[in-house]
């Protein structure tokens, strides 16, 4: 009988350690949606050169408390080829909603193919504005493109000192954009800030084999990096028809770029 008791007290234990371990991990989901700001958001003019852009803004709302302003890193967000689609708007959102305050400039306003000095002053441009705010820390910028704009990230975050790290999607390495221009490759002796590479294995218009090449050049030159390449993912694979793709992979990226801003810019 004793044995028996000891058996039921041994399963009683660990059924209840089992159940303790199940409410602390739905306690921590909870804590962490919890966690989540209330965001802010709308458009905002950015003056570059003699011409005015407009950019959507998203930021943590403010508290209306009269103690210290919180301050926020900041991320420009550079839209593909296709123009400032509404999945740009919701990741914006996302970001702002951890702690970030983002603007998207419309790059494409005046220009379809612009040259890489014009969107260079836009995203300098668009820094300024950040760094402008009371509730951005200046010193913690980051850069952020997809396709034309993972070129510009690659092409800029040399070239900028005010960004401390910056996330490239399936960008272009070796290409020297729509005007004939310099290749992001040429400059990667400059780079100073941590780069996330984020690309899909059978991307037609970047192929894979070109950025496991700007890895590999990378590395030769000491410059820090992380690569993540997802099996089978064409190009754009995190925008579908307009809208953030809810498939695993974009939604595992979308993790991967917030993570890495967490670790380079909080």
């Amino acid at each position: 009988m004793k044995i028996l008791f000891l058996i039921l007290m041994i399963a009683v234990l660990v059924c209840t350690a089992g159940c303790a371990d199940r409410a602390e991990d739905e306690a921590e989901v909870a804590e962490q949606a919890d966690l989540a700001l209330l965001v802010e958001n709308t458009t905002v003019d950015i003056k570059s050169g003699n011409l005015t852009y407009p950019a959507y803004l998203a930021a943590p709302a403010s508290t209306g408390g009269k103690g210290k302003m919180t301050k926020y890193p900041g991320i420009v967000m550079i839209h593909s080829f296709n123009g400032l689609e509404p999945g740009y708007l919701d990741l914006a959102d996302e970001l702002a909603s951890q702690g970030y305050v983002v603007i998207a400039p419309e790059w494409q306003t005046f220009e379809r193919t612009p040259k890489d000095g014009v969107v260079e002053g836009l995203v300098r441009n668009s820094a300024d504005y950040l760094k402008g705010r009371e509730d951005v820390d200046g010193k913690r910028l980051g850069l952020t493109g997809f396709c034309a704009g993972g070129r510009y990230t690659m092409l800029f975050l040399p070239q900028m000192d005010e960004f401390k790290s910056g996330v490239a999607w399936y960008g272009f390495p070796y290409s020297a954009g729509f005007n004939n221009e310099t290749r992001p490759a040429d400059l990667i002796g400059g780079l100073e800030a941590p780069l996330l590479i984020i690309h899909g294995s059978r991307d037609a218009a970047s192929p894979v084999s070109q950025i496991y090449q700007y890895a590999t050049a990378l590395d030769e030159e000491g410059k820090y990096f992380e690569l993540k390449v997802y099996q089978g993912e064409p190009h754009g694979f995190m925008i579908e028809e307009g809208e953030l793709s809810e498939s695993f992979p974009a939604q595992d990226a979308k993790v991967e770029m917030a993570r890495f801003f967490d670790r380079t810019l909080k």
